[in-house]
């Protein structure tokens, strides 16, 4: 492969084939990738991604900017208007069209920059927990961004690391790999480095290779990138991976709402042109009114609304130590009502030490500690907090200890082997589920290091102190070994048989002071907190009772798989604490749950807690956990506590509740409008309003909204679960539009008959009145209190009056010539006080009996 300055591999080309991978010998390969084991310096990084790109195949990619801002452009309506003033322009009209081009160029750009603003921040939050790799570059080893590698990096891998690209392994021990999403294979596969490839009859079989997309179950390695981006093997599923998610019922509600106002809005558009037409008006002038009409009625600014309101919330989740990496997870957040969270961490302090080792019966045991020590030092998975508990307790000397092989830690055994050589003896260490390792043993280590047959009566005695440990909330891991002779030069899980039980390591996590408070408050706002843990049910209970709160209902592990799902079912309202549940089982218990209708939330970090994060409503991990885990999730807690939680909960109900606004605002003053046009275009010689003073209508009223996503919620609209209800939407839209109609009415009655208005008063008049009842009404309607008793954010305070004084003032401007206003009399302004506050009174008065009526439904 040629080769440029500085060793750079050709930018033009891309040099190794798919097979190559596996197939070079790696001397070979490391030569074509002119890599080295001491990593890529600087220059070739950079020089790499430009020639590469970022390693990121599954991620969708945004066009350019000024793309993304021509592309508003393309909406049907706005290319039609823009033709349509064209058009008039063509015919002698040249202010209408520099007004109508500058009004949808201002409105579009102001869509535009507050989305991007939106989009960027969001996006710099997802970044600062992205998952990062051990890449070793120039000498050192370093984090480094995944999308930020390039062929030729050296990475190192542990247990519960993503694999970031497709790769050669250059050194690993016990590894073993999840690669479930490329070859749909549950079953972790072994993995060596080594130039001879076995099992390479397609690409994730090869046992020298790993691929991007998969995981390591445990073991560690070394690994030499060589493909990345879509050029890797997950690169052929990037199309699939990059689609989007089903749809939320908020992004269903809120495509439900846009439809049916656009729908009304097509009738209205083209009932009014018809009747215009009908009546022999203008056809250009009819064309370019309903045209306007129909941009006016649209609610453009929904999309812009809703990133801008999720976003505000991400990034006010952000300081409460919460990440958002999926922005419609936030309205998931506060529909929420069931969270599924494990003991450690949330009940518990996560602070685990190791209290003692203790035999059978509960004397102190040196032994026991010695062997559960050995286990936890050789064992090359990602090592637990009851590891480092072990480690940590007190020193141990590790000479004259070799490892030979190892069984690694899965969730259906839960335990982990070792098989170890010691003065010349070669003996297989386990360390589990004490029930488990009893049951596996026949004979257990007395006080003089003699085995003794485990009787039943023995049997009963050890059980009996496993339960006393648990009963004072203490935790416990079993230690049993079994002597093999020197020929055993591999650890199978059938070794894990007529073992010798030495003993228990007890360990404490005390229970958080402020759990019982905290799962008290998750109630008090409607989420019902649920328990999934590995631990016994004695230890459970005796956590739930030190922290006050009561256990409704009890199901195991074991109990759980001699339940039909009907069962299962019927017993999941009832039960708050699961014990001895694996990775599996919490996926089973968290899709029956969201059967009987929940919002779920799920937290875990745990290399295996990906399939019930994904499969959660809101799945929630830590920034500690597992890479697996924690690109599953889609919020990531930067501090381990559950009222982080709650408190983000609020944020969430808080932010729909603020997209509700908008979307009732739209619903009611939109389908207002709509039957006013269609009353006035029938009886009116003229038209209500010209079509740039609906442009500039829409403009004003948007300006005034920009404000709904940094208003302050009512405390009683977010102490229970919020979920979009788009019912409710449409039946206000139904009863509200009708009432902001009668007084549209009503003012046209007094311009006709009150004041004697000729066109350009009456359209004058409207406009004022239009916009300020249109805008106004948002202090009602923002709330479900007396608009008096409810104070809205000063910057929405802001934007609303100084709209509606920007309305009031233009008739008396210059500038008001130009959009064909002219100066209404002293009196009109009289009116439209008195109709203003009547407007807002009955809104009051049909508001507190529309809520009332829909409580009863």
């Amino acid at each position: 492969m040629p080769t440029y300055r500085n060793g750079e591999i050709d930018p033009a080309k891309d040099g190794l084939a798919p097979a190559d991978i596996w197939q070079e010998p790696i001397d070979r390969l490391l030569a074509r990738l002119t890599a080295t084991p001491a990593g890529l310096d600087a220059a070739a990084v950079q020089t790499r991604l430009a020639a590469y790109g970022p390693n990121d195949a599954a991620t969708v990619k945004r066009s350019p900017l000024w793309l993304q801002f021509l592309g508003r452009f393309r909406s049907p309506l706005v290319i039609i208007l823009l033709v349509a003033s064209g058009l008039s322009a063509a015919t002698g009209d040249m202010a209408s069209f520099i007004i109508v081009v500058t009004i949808v160029t201002i409105s579009i750009t102001l869509d535009f920059v507050q989305e991007v603003r939106a989009q960027n921040a969001v996006e710099a939050l997802r970044r600062s927990v992205a998952v990062q790799a051990k890449a070793r570059r120039g000498g050192k080893t370093l984090s480094v961004p995944v999308d930020q590698l390039v062929p030729g990096d050296i990475v190192e891998l542990i247990a519960g690391d993503l694999i970031p690209a497709d790769a050669r392994l250059l050194e690993s021990r016990d590894l073993f790999v999840n690669q479930a999403l490329l070859t749909g294979e549950p079953y972790p596969a072994e993995k060596k480095a080594s130039d001879a490839a076995l099992g390479a009859e397609n690409p994730a079989g090869a046992s020298n290779a790993v691929f991007a997309g998969t995981s390591v179950i445990s073991g560690t390695a070394t690994i030499l990138i060589c493909r990345t981006g879509d050029k890797t093997a997950l690169g052929n599923l990037a199309t699939s991976l990059a689609e989007k998610p089903p749809a939320t019922d908020f992004a269903v509600g809120i495509h439900r709402f846009g439809m049916l106002i656009m729908r009304f809005t097509v009738l209205m558009v083209l009932f009014v042109l018809v009747v215009n037409i009908s009546f022999h008006r203008p056809m250009l002038e009819s064309l370019m009114f309903a045209l306007a009409l129909a941009v006016g009625l649209t609610p453009e600014l929904l999309p812009m609304i809703v990133t801008v309101t999720l976003a505000r919330s991400a990034t006010a989740l952000a300081k409460r130590k919460v990440i958002v990496k999926r922005l419609t997870a936030i309205h998931d957040l506060g529909a929420m009502n069931v969270l599924c969270t494990d003991k450690t961490g949330t009940l518990t302090e996560a602070t685990i030490k190791l209290m003692r080792t203790i035999d059978g019966r509960g004397a102190e045991s040196a032994r026991a500690y010695a062997y559960a020590a050995v286990n936890s030092r050789f064992e090359s998975g990602m090592k637990s907090p009851l590891d480092d508990a072990i480690l940590t307790a007190q020193p141990f000397d590790m000479t004259g200890w070799q490892k030979i092989d190892e069984v690694p830690f899965d969730f259906e055994r839960r335990r982990i082997s070792v098989l170890v050589e010691h003065e010349a003896k070669r003996r297989l260490i386990v360390k589990g589920a004490p029930e488990d390792l009893l049951h596996l043993s026949g004979c257990y280590e007395d006080a003089n290091r003699q085995e003794q047959p485990l009787d039943a009566e023995t049997r009963r005695v050890f059980e009996a102190t496993l339960e006393g440990l648990g009963a004072q909330g203490f935790r416990a891991l079993g230690i049993a070994t079994r002597m093999v002779d020197d020929s055993h030069q591999t650890a199978v899980i059938g070794d894990e048989r007529d073992l010798t039980f030495s003993g228990f390591a007890v360990f404490l996590d005390p229970p958080k002071a402020s759990a019982g408070a905290t799962i008290q408050a998750m109630a008090a706002a409607g989420i019902t907190v649920k328990v999934l843990t590995g631990d016994n049910e004695l230890v459970s209970r005796h956590v739930f009772a030190t922290i006050g709160v009561p256990v409704t209902g009890v199901l195991t592990g074991d109990a759980l798989t001699r339940l039909s799902d009907e069962a299962l079912l019927g017993q999941l309202p009832q039960v708050n604490l699961f014990c001895r549940v694996n990775p599996q089982q919490k996926h089973q218990i968290i899709l029956a749950l969201k059967r009987l209708g929940h919002v779920v939330g799920f937290m875990g970090d745990g290399i295996n807690d990906a399939p019930a994060l994904h499969a959660a409503d809101v799945g929630i991990s830590v920034d500690g956990a597992a890479d697996v885990a924690r690109a599953a999730a889609d919020l990531i807690l930067l501090e381990h506590d559950l009222s982080v939680v709650r408190d983000a909960v609020v944020d969430g109900r808080g932010a729909v509740q603020n997209v509700s606004k908008y979307v009732l605002m739209g619903s009611s003053s939109n389908f207002g409008n709509m039957f006013s046009m269609a009353g006035a275009a029938l009886f009116l010689p003229f038209l209500p309003m010209l079509p740039i003073q609906i442009l500039l209508n829409n403009l004003l009223y948007d300006v005034s909204e920009i404000a709904i996503p940094f208003d302050a919620v009512d405390p009683e609209a977010t102490a229970k679960p919020v979920k979009w209800d788009i019912k409710l939407i449409e039946r206000f839209m139904l009863v509200f539009g009708p009432v902001s109609s009668v007084f549209d009415f009503m003012t046209f009655y007094a311009l006709l008959y009150l004041f004697s208005a000729g066109a350009a008063l009456f359209q004058t008049g409207w406009f004022i009145e239009s916009i300020t009842t249109q805008i106004l009404v948002v202090f009602a309607i923002r709330t479900r209190r007396r608009f008096y008793q409810s104070r809205p954010h000063r910057f929405l305070i802001a934007m609303a009056l100084g709209a509606v004084a920007v309305a009031v003032a233009l008739p008396f401007l210059p500038l008001g010539k130009w959009f064909g206003f002219v100066t209404p009399p002293p009196l009109f302004f009289v009116y439209l006080v008195s109709a203003t506050a009547a407007y807002l009174a009955l809104v009051e008065i049909v508001k507190g009996l529309f809520y009332r009526y829909a409580a009863t439904r």
